[in-house]
């Protein structure tokens, strides 16, 4: 189940973003072309009742990076309704801009 939602996920920060650099949990090593969207999984928080699980949100750590501090892309993912800002950073010359997202199975 967690599959079906991340590829859910990357297909709506592809729309996001507008190009196909989305990368989930890329390798240190690799090179990645800019803007980018990087997200790794974060959390899972399962409701349980009657010894099983009801309902799951899976959350995830999003971070778009761009060397446009004014980025477009951070303000079309304020408006994603899943997404929290969480904190603005910026490394090397490039912004970074982390979101939690929260997802629903």
């Amino acid at each position: 189940m967690m599959n079906a939602s991340r590829l859910k996920l990357h297909t709506e920060l592809l729309s996001i973003l507008q190009t196909n650099n989305v990368y989930f949990q890329p390798p240190e090593s690799f090179k990645m072309n800019y803007p980018a969207i990087v997200y790794t999984r974060a959390d899972v928080e399962n409701k349980h009742a009657d010894d099983s699980v009801y309902d799951q949100t899976v959350k995830y750590k999003v971070i778009i990076i761009d060397k446009n501090p004014d980025s477009s892309i951070v303000e079309r993912m304020l408006v994603f309704k899943y997404a929290i800002f969480d904190r603005h950073y910026a490394v090397n010359g490039l912004n970074h801009d982390m979101f939690t997202v929260s997802y629903k199975q």
